[in-house]
């Protein structure tokens, strides 16, 4: 397995190996169940369907419903999918916890950043701002923004004011500071995407060797 679904239950700091007062955010890893196992030979790609948290049947419709109950699994909250090894032994209804992250030196977590609304330049690309005083009346605007006769356009890609956050991002190369396989909790340096309490994809470090 490559990852796991999880939840940032907030941040704190821990001495870590080395004695360094580091901060750390604290995701709840799992436990997942796994849901479908998808194949080569029937869906052309092998994977593994796996989900999170408890979900009311009665908030399903029928066809996802009888997914979960074509796997003999309870119904789940989330569903995301993790490529896996063709030879990989995971069957339907397994359940994976955190512990796969043993030995696992960094991670990256992707999750939906937190929403700031509509926001102007100065806030969403850090402009500096017109000047204050003597008379200036263009204090937090754009500026100019448009072009004369040619091209007679604003070019694709304008910095301008609009929706600030509520984006998926993905944050590489975490450093795992701590595995606690007993209690389903990960801790890795630094800030992850998204409030507390909101979901993310843990996943072994794309561009970290693990060591």
């Amino acid at each position: 397995m490559q990852g796991l679904i999880g939840k940032k239950l907030g941040m704190t700091q821990v001495y870590d190996d080395a004695g360094r007062l580091v901060p750390v955010t604290v995701i709840a890893a799992g436990p997942c169940v796994v849901v479908q196992r998808k194949t080569g030979a029937r869906d052309g790609y092998d994977a593994v369907q796996i989900g999170y948290v408890p979900q009311k049947e009665s908030r399903l419709s029928k066809a996802v419903a009888g997914h979960y109950k074509k796997s003999g699994v309870a119904p789940q909250r989330l569903l995301r999918e993790f490529p896996v090894a063709a030879d990989a032994d995971v069957k339907e209804g397994a359940e994976i916890t955190a512990a796969i992250f043993e030995g696992v030196s960094h991670v990256d977590v992707s999750g939906v950043t937190k929403g700031q609304g509509f926001q102007g330049v100065v806030k969403r690309h850090r402009m500096g701002g017109g000047p204050m005083t003597h008379g200036h009346m263009s204090h937090r605007r754009i500026g100019s923004i448009g072009q004369r006769t040619w091209p007679s356009r604003i070019f694709k890609g304008k910095r301008m004011p609009g929706h600030m956050g509520n984006r998926h991002v993905t944050t590489q190369n975490l450093r795992v500071v701590q595995v606690r396989p007993a209690d389903n909790v990960i801790l890795v340096e630094g800030a992850v995407p998204g409030a507390t309490g909101g979901f993310l994809l843990v996943e072994k470090a794309l561009k970290k060797a693990a060591k």
